[in-house]
């Protein structure tokens, strides 16, 4: 592996067995102010992903390099796929979810709940029932840097399950900090959910004895969350963005890079990176090569593991 690769667990030979020989983190793009989440087209050969305070979503791919997919965008955030290919995406500027048909045509799924404007829809993921299941944290309303300051109308940060058949919105967890990056395991018997609390918003630092861990919830009966457990307590900042690959191994983004752990909470190294690291997402042929969105950058790192993510 590369300069920019680590590994913080006794077993280094087990990571490095992750990697391909050679493999090296190559910076694919860079010049925005916040990259944020990523999400691959296989189809299109196209990975496309947000720059939130420039109000823009962009779009990279290894033959027609950097171009801007839409601007304004809405101070989109995180983005995924539905089982029909669709992009699934959170805005902070609309305080809603979104979804961007193949063919271009654009829809609000979701702006409230319970009469009440979202705070700022931040990460989401769909499960392979269609419905979608995001979190909802201030990061949107509380500057004008991310979204549009405002109050929040709910006065929490829950995580939600929406059924877009249906338009149906329903809490899934309520007792969140600060609910961000998500993920299903790969049979969706459970859901991983980081909370950033610990990083109260931009320009506003950190505050001690508040969350920075993964936790896990049992998924019952497809629709309701039990049972959680922490998971992954991140010393180097805050968990941000998470994936799944095959295996089941949790990717976070944490602050120095994405860090790897096994669902039973063992950290297994890192991929360390030159810029704060907000989320990443597996992608390429096999899904198998990591995007990394850091800052002002995107990474991509060649690995022997293949991503869970539909599609």
């Amino acid at each position: 592996m590369g300069k920019h690769a680590g590994c913080l667990a006794p077993d280094k030979a087990r990571f490095m067995d992750f990697f391909p020989a050679g493999a090296a983190l190559t910076k694919l793009a860079t010049g925005f102010v916040w990259a944020e989440g990523p999400v691959w087209f296989s189809e299109l050969n196209e990975l496309r992903f947000s720059d939130i305070p420039n109000n823009r979503m962009m779009r990279w791919s290894p033959v027609a390099g950097l171009s801007t997919f839409r601007q304004p965008s809405q101070r989109t955030n995180g983005h995924t796929r539905d089982r029909e290919g669709n992009m699934i995406s959170c805005e902070h500027g609309g305080r809603c979810v979104s979804r961007t048909y193949m063919d271009g045509r654009y829809e609000v799924l979701a702006t409230h709940w319970n009469g009440k404007r979202f705070n700022s829809p931040n990460d989401v993921v769909v499960k392979s029932d269609g419905t979608i299941w995001f979190t909802d944290p201030p990061y949107g309303i509380i500057s004008d840097h991310e979204g549009i300051r405002a109050e929040s109308e709910i006065g929490k940060n829950q995580v939600y399950r929406l059924d877009p058949a249906t338009g149906e919105v329903s809490v899934v967890a309520d007792d969140f900090d600060r609910p961000n990056g998500l993920a299903f395991s790969p049979d969706e018997s459970e859901l991983y959910v980081a909370d950033s609390g610990y990083a109260r918003g931009h320009g506003f630092g950190f505050e001690e004895g508040r969350p920075r861990h993964v936790r896990g919830f049992k998924v019952v009966d497809g629709k309701r969350l039990a049972q959680s457990r922490v998971i992954a307590v991140i010393e180097e900042k805050v968990p941000d963005g998470l994936r799944v690959d095959s295996e089941g191994l949790l990717w976070i983004s944490a602050g120095d890079g994405v860090h790897c752990y096994t669902p039973q909470g063992e950290r297994l190294g890192r991929i360390l990176v030159p810029e704060t690291v907000a989320n990443l997402t597996f992608g390429g042929f096999g899904k198998s090569r990591m995007f990394i969105c850091a800052t002002s950058s995107v990474y991509a790192i060649e690995t022997a593991r293949t991503g869970a993510q539909w599609p």
